[in-house]
């Protein structure tokens, strides 16, 4: 396939170009952090993104199965922020727009055309895992706050001696 090729070539300057739209979906102040500070222990979810599109990328012009690490790093990060599910995965659609506008230089080529909609239906592929991984997140997370809810009223009727009370109650019906 002609595409991968050129994709392979061009590999650095997408992931560039990625990274810059998927920082541009965070508010600008948040967005000037992500893309200012390189060291990951000051920017951990800036480095996260960064090496995440670039292990996607690696993995989907190397036909890996890794993707769903690097997809899940990305993802995990972006379930626990204020983000609609629909906005946490848009992130892998603009990989559509990025490839286009890298090979806007060769419209003209017949191929193209059924080889870019094999790369479509890939990162169509690849937004469903996304979204997949990220209603797993959403519903660990609620999972966490029943608990812990669970756990305080328990707390606070044990403090309040009603427990004895209501277990007593639980045991007459």
């Amino acid at each position: 396939m002609r595409l991968w090729e050129v994709l392979k070539e061009r590999k650095g300057r997408i992931a560039a170009k990625w990274f810059e739209q998927v920082v541009a979906t965070y508010p600008e102040e948040t967005a000037k952090f992500l893309k200012s500070k390189r060291d990951p222990f000051s920017n951990p979810v800036g480095n996260t993104i960064k090496e995440g599109i670039e292990g996607i990328i690696n993995s989907l012009l190397d036909k890996g199965e890794e993707v769903n690490t690097f997809l899940d790093r990305i993802i995990r990060i972006r379930a626990v922020q204020d983000f609609t599910p629909s906005e946490a995965v848009s992130f892998v659609f603009q990989l559509k727009d990025v490839v286009r506008e890298e090979l806007a230089d060769m419209s003209d080529e017949s191929w193209l055309t059924e080889e870019i909609s094999l790369f479509d239906r890939r990162v169509d592929e690849l937004a469903l895992k996304a979204f997949d991984i990220f209603m797993g997140c959403r519903e660990r997370l609620y999972e966490i706050k029943v608990d812990e809810m669970r756990n305080w009223t328990f707390r606070l009727l044990e403090r309040a001696n009603l427990l004895e009370e209501f277990e007593r109650k639980k045991k007459n019906l």
